[in-house]
């Protein structure tokens, strides 16, 4: 109903361009990785099915409508997911698990790069996947973790995602970058360590997740 009632109003107002960021769960489990962005949607958690929904009700209006499909967005002070949870568990001493699961991972700036071009007046309109194209496991952002905080790594439960997860999320950004002429330009680690550097700083904030917890920890 939020895009319903902004696009109406886009409309009515006629303003230039809508931009929509949209969540790479809007493809549900994929047959395919990297994703394309031609890939059928097919969302099947009611976070999912919302916002593909209110995509497909905005791309319908007559006006210009970018659509973007995010890989996970890292950035200072973000307060979700499991970059956060480890940083703030193995501070306390308290355990961890990561899900046997694979994601992409893109830097603010990064992202904010694209939002400029985006908004640009001759800018493509249509959706496009915005991501860095490359996979890492939650495993992997553990030992990230770890290593910043100059600790040796345990050994973690491994745990097989729920059944409101995908094992696998990774975006295919060529088309963005041929359309915009961008591309990403922060690597993984970097990314990791400018949020983890902004934790030891300020700290953490509360911790959310649209996921459940996984069965096997309940």
């Amino acid at each position: 109903m939020g895009s319903i009632y902004v696009g109406e109003a886009s409309q009515k107002l006629g303003v230039k361009r809508l931009i929509n960021f949209q969540t790479a769960l809007c493809y549900g489990r994929p047959s395919q990785i990297p994703i394309p962005v031609h890939h059928p949607t097919g969302p099947f958690t009611s976070y999912g099915i919302s916002k593909t929904a209110g995509e497909a009700y905005l791309l319908q209006l007559d006006l210009p409508v970018v659509s973007l499909r995010l890989a996970n967005i890292c950035a200072p002070r973000l307060a979700i997911g499991p970059i956060p949870t480890f940083y703030d568990r193995l501070k306390n001493n308290k355990d961890c698990f990561c899900s046997d699961t694979v994601r992409d991972f893109l830097d603010i700036k990064d992202f904010f790069r694209i939002i400029d071009l985006a908004m640009e007046d001759d800018a493509p309109i249509g959706c496009y996947n915005v991501s860095s194209g490359v996979g890492h496991s939650i495993h992997d952002i553990f030992c990230e973790v770890t290593n910043f905080l100059e600790i040796p790594t345990p050994e973690v439960p491994i745990v097989e995602p729920n059944d409101d997860d995908v094992a696998e999320v990774v975006l295919d950004p060529s088309e963005t970058e041929s359309a915009f002429g961008w591309k990403a330009e922060i690597d993984f680690s970097e990314t990791i360590n400018n949020q983890l550097k902004w934790y030891d700083q300020f700290g953490v904030n509360d911790i959310y997740s649209h996921l459940s917890v996984p069965k096997d920890l309940t």
